[in-house]
């Protein structure tokens, strides 16, 4: 045996132990308001930071000199720490960033949750995205927010035809999948004219989302507890929004007739999803595919295969040719790729004619 490649392939193991420490640090981070601290403040002692955020400081110093290790915050010479501006749109700004990422972080799967996973894999019927918790509604919202609040009225309805003008005089919305509520109340408060109806089947998704329409005081947003298939049937839909949710669905076909039954004929559909292409050599190209079959086995295919009969797509199943094909089998005749520069995802405009 080549004992130096073993040590090389050990080398690479490890790093992905090292990766779940480092998730833990910057969800930790995040949660105690640690990378808020450093923005935008310049260089800080530990002992600063810590008086900032009313934390202890021996344990803010070796959080920071884990960070610096990381290469996620710079370390000055004097000891100091600073988080520079491009960090900062990363793991701080997420108001203002599209490149916000530190809400994604969880803290790591708790062993209920893995045992669930493990089972899983023993009788081949995954685990609802409701069963997966609070966290993972929670964490989803602030992972996909950011596009939903700062692109999704500025950039990626202006690119559809018509769209924005009949938002503007009043239609009728329905967000598919609405989670948390960030897209629901993002339309709600852009387009005060609308009326934005967010639908889930997660108890638990819904219970956030009425908890942010409650805070934001509109009107205009109403939420309802069951799956796309319980639209009514009656036309008057003229926008449907299916984001991050149809690979997650057992059945998506049936999600897309229904949604099809629910819309004007002249109304649009915009579905966002994940980049794929189908092809597995191509998507190696990607660095981060293997985050993607992680998300997949333990959320994406799990909801996907909650249900016996389940299409099972999972995170990666919906590329542009699978898309397609689901989509016209509904009764689209219209099919509209757009790439608005979103590194996870593609975006797909539908009409009837």
């Amino acid at each position: 045996m080549d004992n130096d490649a073993v040590k090389q392939f050990a080398f690479k193991v490890w790093s992905y132990k090292m990766g779940e420490q480092v998730s833990l640090m910057i969800h930790l981070g995040d949660r105690l308001g640690l990378y808020r601290v450093l923005n935008g403040t310049g260089p800080m002692t530990s002992e600063a930071v810590a008086a900032e955020t009313g934390l202890d400081e021996r344990f803010v110093r070796e959080w920071l000199l884990g960070q610096a290790a990381s290469k996620l915050i710079e370390r000055h010479d004097d000891g100091r720490f600073q988080l520079t501006e491009v960090q900062a749109a990363v793991l701080a700004d997420e108001d203002g960033s599209l490149a916000f990422a530190a809400g994604a972080f969880r803290g790591g799967t708790d062993p209920g949750g893995v045992d669930a996973l493990v089972e899983s894999f023993r009788t081949g019927i995954g685990v609802t995205y409701e069963q997966q918790g609070t966290a993972a509604a929670a964490g989803l919202a602030r992972m996909t927010g950011p596009w939903s609040r700062l692109a999704l009225t500025s950039v990626i309805l202006p690119a559809l035809d018509g769209v924005v003008s009949k938002l503007e005089s009043g239609a009728t919305v329905i967000d598919i999948g609405c989670g948390a509520g960030v897209t629901a109340t993002t339309i709600g408060a852009t387009y005060p004219a609308s009326r934005c109806i967010g639908y889930d089947p997660s108890a638990v998704a819904i219970e956030l989302a009425r908890e942010r329409v409650a805070e934001s005081g509109l009107d205009n947003v109403e939420l309802v507890h069951a799956a796309a298939e319980a639209l009514p049937a009656d036309g008057s839909a003229d926008l449907v929004l299916c984001f991050d949710c149809l690979h997650d669905m057992p059945r998506p076909d049936l999600a897309l007739a229904a949604i099809r039954a629910a819309m004007a004929d002249d109304g649009t559909l915009l579905i966002k999803d994940i980049r794929s292409t189908g092809d597995f050599d191509t998507d190696r190209k990607n660095p981060l595919l293997a985050l993607f079959y992680g998300f997949s086995v333990a959320s994406c295919l799990q909801s996907a295969r909650s249900e016996p009969g389940g299409m099972g797509l999972g995170t990666l199943g919906l590329y542009p040719g699978k898309m397609q094909e689901l989509v016209t089998e509904a009764g689209f005749g219209s099919f509209v790729e757009h790439d608005f520069d979103d590194a996870a995802n593609l975006y797909y405009e539908a009409r009837v004619a």
